[in-house]
């Protein structure tokens, strides 16, 4: 997520930064080539115009504190301003003082509507309210399929329309079977179209009218840039939507949408999607995501990410192995499959203030992570709990097992005594909740 922009950011202002006195024509200077990257990256002009005039006017104003460079303090006004940019404090939603609460879900088709819903229903969840589902996408074929076929992975009841019939009755015998059920909310997927258009637009109002929703959420695919404001725009002026949900923020987006959506349209993006799974749905703080794009990381994130994926009590028993020195490879082979739980690992790392910088993308290949797993199953019980009984001979039988090199197993016994150093610098880590100690990353090869 915002991969590209975050590091021709932090090439523009690591000029910056690296200064001990900066003068005007310095900024200046700087401000130039931060413009150049937000244009690239597809940020809309007026809005990328706007930003730098402040950043401009808050870096010239700026008394020098003694104890910060004046570069970091360019670099915390832009953090600043980017949080603005996106939104005023971390995004609410609009509950109904008696249940359903009901969500609209609106958007054109292929933005990844459909799945998006699903993710908020297990969300809410998550949550500990009760979530329903109403399937009004009748003119997609196999739309209501899909969206039953989430609701039953999820384990949430779902209200599912039949194709070619009308979507606002079906809406409305939804609400009615949620408050039968006693759900607390309701989220209404609906038909999106290729484009904009007044047949669209006439029955997603009637849905509105009837269903008389708390939020309406407008889900925009990222990757189609400033496109998506514009769509956004035009679904606001028509329906009034509360909120905004950025979906495909895991792939080639360059992040011109998620900083100019907010400010074009004036509605707050709520959540981003960085995933194809059901749990892949994240709150769009303004802070953190600041964070993120100038490569600060987000410990919040990680942390929210550890606790919905990760099975607690066997990560308490692998801490107090750590803190007690009887960690073995099957203890680091189950650690590392945890950490697998909570997503793509080049993902975590850039979570983690100071590490994405460290850790290059290529020692962070799945595939290496396979490699390893592959290499410990081919050991015998006695070898993982015991890896300094594995001499010459079992290194050849272990690396012919799991189809890898001698060298690899080689590598990896001694990356292993390594993280086993590691682990007490990592203590403080893993003392935040349902966090594992980072296992997988010291492997990953120099």
């Amino acid at each position: 997520m915002f991969d590209e922009l975050s590091e021709k950011l932090d090439s523009a202002l690591g000029r910056l930064r690296q200064r001990g006195v900066l003068n005007e024509s310095m900024i200046k200077e700087g401000l130039r080539e931060v413009r150049r990257v937000l244009l690239e990256a597809d940020v809309n002009y007026k809005v990328t115009r706007e930003f730098l005039k402040r950043v401009e006017a808050r870096a010239l104003g700026e008394e020098v504190i003694a104890a910060v460079s004046p570069g970091q303090q360019i670099v915390k006004i832009v953090h600043d301003e980017l949080a603005e940019l996106m939104g005023e404090g971390r995004p609410s939603m609009q509950w109904a003082s008696s249940p359903p609460t009901v969500i609209l879900v609106v958007g054109l088709q292929g933005s990844g509507k459909t799945t998006t819903a699903a993710k908020l229903a297990r969300r809410f969840l998550r949550e500990g309210r009760e979530p329903m589902l109403a399937a009004c996408d009748l003119v997609r074929p196999a739309a209501v399929e899909q969206l039953t076929t989430l609701a039953g992975r999820i384990n949430v009841p779902i209200h599912p329309g039949k194709t070619g019939g009308d979507p606002v009755a079906t809406a409305r015998e939804a609400v009615a079977e949620a408050r039968r059920l006693n759900r607390a909310v309701l989220i209404v997927d609906t038909a999106g179209r290729l484009q904009i258009d007044e047949r669209l637009m006439d029955e997603l109002t009637r849905i509105r009218d009837a269903v008389k929703p708390s939020e309406i959420l407008f889900v925009a695919d990222a990757m189609t840039g400033q496109e998506a404001v514009r769509i956004a725009q035009g679904f606001d002026d028509a329906l009034d939507v509360s909120g905004v949900i950025l979906t495909k923020m895991d792939g080639d987006a360059r992040g011109g949408a998620a900083l100019s959506i907010r400010s074009v349209v004036g509605k707050p993006i709520k959540f981003i999607g960085v995933g194809e799974g059901v749990d892949d749905l994240d709150t769009a703080d303004p802070q953190r995501l600041a964070g993120r794009i100038l490569q600060q990381g987000d410990v919040v994130g990680l942390v929210e990410r550890a606790q919905r994926s990760v099975d607690h009590e066997a990560t308490e028993r692998l801490n107090r192995k750590m803190d007690k020195g009887r960690f073995t490879l099957e203890d680091f082979l189950d650690a590392m499959r945890q950490v697998q739980k909570m997503g793509p690992l080049e993902q975590l790392v850039k979570l983690i203030p100071g590490l994405g910088k460290k850790i290059p993308t290529a020692n962070l290949d799945p595939k290496r992570i396979k490699h390893i797993e592959a290499i410990i199953l081919s050991m015998t019980l006695e070898e993982r709990q015991k890896p300094d009984i594995i001499n010459r001979s079992r290194r050849v039988r272990i690396a012919n097992g799991s189809g890898r090199s001698v060298a690899e197993v080689n590598r990896l016994l001694k990356e292993f005594k390594e993280m086993k150093k590691m682990m007490k610098q990592l203590k403080g880590m893993r003392g935040m909740p349902g966090l594992p100690g980072m296992p997988g990353l010291p492997p990953m090869g120099r």
